[in-house]
């Protein structure tokens, strides 16, 4: 398969990677493949920044939409079928632009990993989801949090930190409040006996990957992060996770612990005020936005980086265009 272009466009969220990708796929005759896990569920649509139904309708996309909340996508499911859409919009001369911040989502395609073949160990993980929602752990946590977060959340920080110890690397790219990343990395290393990050086999390249990094300086993302978070209430974000609520979806599901989802369900259940679950929210998302430049670094000789401003979709085109050329010439 090698010899396919494929066309990669990273960056942190709230950067503008959606803007540029469907901007590009209008003036190179190209269709998108989402690697954000957080699009590919159905009625997750504010609280996830999704396309708006004229984008989606502009610009055809894959991956989105794909699964209802309670379906949880493993990493393998999702390759599959990044790998099928790529080779459909090919097949049909047509040029594929994956896009998303996640980037172990991001890797399983471009790199053609091979998730750990560990099957679960269903004894194993019900003691760790024991204690990732006991509230009664001893010891002290030092992830930045408050005392609420503490309280209900502690055994899941304390699988953290003992994924920390046995695994820093993975830890490293895992969201501490992601139970269920954190209880299969440490469901892996217990049963092998050998660290879960270095169990991802990387297999030869499918496509001649040209990737784009997209960046803006720290101040102006994160005003635009704090801009993103004001318009998703105004838009109906509380709205959204009452439907979601009451078509039966529980707040302990993973997705339903996405950044804005768990901090509505705070509001809406009178346990926090708006205001703090906005201040929980920009929050969670700068940590975000610091664990997303571990996967995707600036001085990745791999990555040409682009600052987001007027024009500079054409700038990106032209540097696409040319390394197109090289490829079919070469």
């Amino acid at each position: 398969m090698t010899g396919h272009p494929l066309i990669l466009i990273v960056g942190p969220t709230a950067v503008g990677k959606t803007e540029i990708a469907i901007q590009l796929a209008a003036r190179m005759d190209g269709e998108i493949i989402s690697a954000d896990s957080r699009l590919f569920y159905r009625g997750m649509d504010i609280g996830t920044a999704k396309p708006s139904h004229e984008e989606l309708a502009r610009i055809h996309h894959h991956l989105i939409d794909v699964a209802d909340p309670d379906e949880i996508l493993s990493l393998s499911v999702f390759q599959k079928m990044a790998h099928a859409a790529i080779a459909d919009i090919q097949a049909r001369d047509k040029l594929p632009i994956l896009v998303g911040g996640a980037g172990q989502y991001v890797r399983a395609v471009t790199e053609a990993w091979t998730p750990p073949e560990v099957k679960p160990n269903p004894r194993l993980r019900d003691e760790l989801e024991k204690i990732a929602f006991s509230h009664h752990l001893a010891g002290e946590v030092d992830i930045e949090t408050d005392a609420e977060d503490i309280k209900t959340m502690e055994g899941k920080k304390w699988l953290y930190e003992r994924l920390k110890t046995l695994d820093p690397e993975a830890a490293q790219n895992i969201d501490a409040r992601n139970s269920r990343r954190t209880i299969r990395a440490l469901e892996v290393i217990l049963t092998t006996g050998r660290k879960f990050s270095e169990q991802r086999r990387q297999g030869a390249a499918l496509y001649d990957l040209i990737t784009i990094g997209l960046i803006r300086p720290r101040p102006e993302l994160y005003a635009r992060i704090d801009e993103r978070i004001e318009a998703m209430f105004k838009t109906g974000l509380l709205d959204e996770v009452k439907a979601l609520l009451a078509k039966g979806y529980s707040r302990e599901l993973p997705t339903m612990s996405a950044i804005g989802y768990r901090e509505s369900i705070r509001v809406i259940e009178g346990e926090w005020s708006l205001e703090k679950a906005k201040v929980a929210m920009r929050r969670a998302t700068r940590a975000f936005v610091r664990r997303q430049a571990n996967w995707f670094k600036e001085s990745d000789p791999n990555i040409k980086w682009f600052t987001v401003q007027m024009g500079v979709e054409k700038e990106i085109e032209a540097y696409i265009r040319v390394h197109l050329a090289a490829s079919k010439s070469g």
